[in-house]
């Protein structure tokens, strides 16, 4: 799978591995990510999706192959090459993540939850870290939240909190692993418009998704999975002529 043409690779997973016991649910993946491309990743329950997305920022290690950032590698690797190899921790800080869940600090305001990475990762003093946060929690449409506490935000605004979390520490990549799916259905549309207003702005994105909507629009490369492995891949034009029938009937289902 190549990137866009005008973006280099940043992210290139090959042959792809993962079991959990004796579920075998990555079944050698091979992906590459440009700059600036937007990556959506579809299929039913159970395919692999979330896997694939921790694998590349190493929340799960793979049983084997390999996992490259920015010219580094950071999985088990592919037989016979030799590349320079990162630490896990580096490559967390440059490949953002945002879940299904919030997993915001309840006892801290908005606020400090964005700023305490900057903090404590970073080591930038407290007033230089609330400035940098209330600008990305600006970017987010949330600068009228910072003292509020979790519990009085929505699910929605919860979930912009999160992204700016992320945002702040100014990753190379940024990870979605379905993010709306945990939200009441009239507030799905602010996330959205937020992870829009990402992938105009230029960031390389890569989105699990059940929001096909989103998905038809934002996605410069679309992969379907199903059982562990990559059933087809395409540009915007996948969700109208599929070729894979496997792909042809998941659309039925759900379009």
């Amino acid at each position: 799978m190549a990137p866009t043409e005008d973006g280099r690779p940043v992210v290139r997973l090959r042959n792809i591995h993962k079991s959990f016991g004796a579920n075998h649910v990555l079944k050698g993946i091979d992906l590459t990510v440009g700059q600036g491309q937007h990556v959506v990743i579809f299929g039913p329950s159970g395919s692999g999706k979330s896997t694939l997305l921790r694998t590349t920022n190493l929340l799960e290690t793979p049983d084997s192959g390999s996992v490259w950032f920015d010219g580094k590698e950071y999985g088990p690797g592919i037989e016979g090459e030799d590349l320079p190899r990162g630490k896990a921790r580096l490559l967390r800080q440059q490949i953002g993540m945002v879940f299904q869940q919030f997993n915001l600090f309840p006892h801290i305001t908005a606020l400090d939850n964005v700023a305490l990475a900057l903090r404590r990762v970073k080591k930038m003093n407290q007033a230089d870290a609330e400035l940098q946060a209330a600008r990305y929690l600006a970017r987010v449409g949330l600068l009228d939240k910072v003292a509020a506490y979790p519990a009085q935000l929505s699910g929605g605004q919860q979930q912009r909190v999160a992204i700016a979390r992320s945002l702040v520490m100014e990753p190379k990549v940024m990870l979605f692993d379905e993010p709306t799916s945990a939200l009441d259905p009239e507030l799905v549309g602010e996330v959205l418009a937020v992870m829009r207003n990402l992938a105009e702005s230029g960031m390389t994105m890569v989105v699990v998704t059940h929001e096909m909507g989103f998905a038809r629009e934002a996605g410069d490369l679309n992969i379907f999975m199903d059982e562990g492995v990559v059933v087809e891949t395409g540009g915007r034009e996948l969700y109208d002529d599929a070729r894979e029938p496997r792909t042809r009937a998941f659309f039925e289902a759900i379009l």
